[in-house]
């Protein structure tokens, strides 16, 4: 089992980072929290969660990578939950962040919850039934939120094309299709053209269809 990888960060997106340690690259999804409190540095330690898939037509082997021990944990919860599985436990920690998600199944907050793309009710009461004795949210540190959100490409500065690509990047590999992510990506750097990457797909989550 692997606990985490220490190493260079040679690649990195809003959801996924390369780390490369003892000259193997080591692909780990992210979520937008990770990707915040990892950016910009030169050396990483993510602690690591495999998913490993046997059954289908292909089995799959997928690793998780997070920030903190206590995010990581948030994560182990979350996808026990009946209907929550591996990327919907990623986007919820994509839209939320650790500790306001934890106060939000502490006070049993569904509206929130409703609020991230593919959680409806049942699915909203259920994770706080299953986890509102669990949740430790002392343990985590708070984290920066994002704000709220129409152009094309054309027009945008280098930097504003490289957000917008990344981010329609991270929104299709959370699942969405390329044409409408792009289309709500864009609508939200045309009313705030210096928003983070992070942002802009934290917002998108909670606009796209």
């Amino acid at each position: 089992m692997i606990e985490y990888v220490k190493g260079e960060l040679t690649e990195l997106t809003p959801a996924l980072a390369v780390v490369e340690a003892g000259g193997v690259g080591y692909g780990l999804n992210i979520s937008l929290n990770t990707f915040s409190a990892i950016q910009g540095k030169q050396q990483v330690k993510l602690y690591v969660h495999e998913a490993l898939v046997t059954g289908g037509r292909d089995d799959s082997f997928t690793l998780y990578g997070f920030a903190s021990r206590q995010e990581r944990e948030l994560y182990r919860q979350l996808i026990t939950v009946s209907g929550v599985g591996a990327n919907t436990a990623r986007m919820i920690l994509s839209s939320i962040a650790p500790q306001e998600l934890c106060n939000v199944i502490a006070t049993g907050n569904e509206r929130m919850l409703k609020s991230v793309k593919g959680i409806g009710l049942r699915t909203a009461q259920r994770i706080i039934v299953d986890l509102k004795d669990k949740i430790e949210a002392p343990l985590f540190a708070p984290q920066e939120g994002g704000g709220a959100a129409n152009q094309t490409s054309a027009g945008m500065g280098a930097a504003q094309r490289v957000v917008r690509d990344e981010a329609i990047g991270a929104l299709t590999m959370l699942g969405f299709s390329p044409a409408p992510s792009a289309k709500v990506v864009s609508a939200i750097l045309q009313e705030q053209p210096d928003l983070p990457v992070e942002q802009v797909v934290k917002m998108a989550l909670k606009q796209i269809k």
